[in-house]
């Protein structure tokens, strides 16, 4: 039988040395990505998620964080997740294949002008490679979010902010928080707040 109180410490412990080597792990590669989402918004571009499972659910939370509002109301910021049309997303993975699932997506609604930020916390999930690799050949942002080591994802994605753990529950924790200060930070810096 699990003893509920250890398990919780150690839980919360290992939450907590995780943020504290969050930022040094992350800062310059969140200034840079909040940079080009600000770009982007000048520019007439579009902010776009994606991400597979706990990760698809971050994608959809941010984007919505971004299109409605995050702290207070203001104008839009254009965003979406590739992860909400479950017609492209049934159509793509029985006529291409499940690894196809953003890149095509990309390919059709991306543009040069946008930022497109894929969420994996091991790096190594084919279709957000593929979709990022996408992103990168039409001009646009290929950002990421992972963990660890990166993956595959060095190289491919920039600015890559890779949470220093190897466990998914810090870095999908880790993923939420970053999303949502990189949410407050862009309605900040673009005056947006009414």
């Amino acid at each position: 039988m699990i003893d509920a109180k250890k398990y919780l410490h150690t839980e919360i412990l290992e939450h907590q040395a995780v943020v504290a080597n969050l930022l040094q792990a992350v800062e310059q590669p969140f200034l840079d990505l909040l940079a080009a989402c600000e770009n982007t918004y000048h520019n007439g571009g579009k902010i776009v998620f994606f991400g597979n499972g706990g990760s698809a659910a971050d994608a959809q939370h941010l984007a919505t964080e971004l299109t409605v509002r995050y702290s207070k109301n203001r104008k839009p910021i254009p965003a979406l997740a590739l992860t909400t049309d479950t017609s492209a997303l049934t159509a793509i993975g029985n006529d291409y294949s499940f690894e196809h699932l953003f890149a095509r997506q990309v390919e059709a609604l991306c543009s040069k002008n946008d930022v497109v930020i894929g969420i994996s916390t091991s790096g190594k999930s084919p279709n957000v490679l593929a979709g990022l690799k996408a992103a990168k050949d039409i001009g646009a942002v290929a950002s990421a979010f992972t963990g660890g080591t990166g993956g595959l994802l060095g190289g491919l994605a920039r600015p890559l902010l890779i949470v220093p753990s190897t466990t998914t529950a810090r870095i999908q924790e880790m993923h939420i928080t970053l999303g949502q200060i990189l949410c407050g930070a862009l309605e900040l810096r673009l005056g947006l707040l009414d």
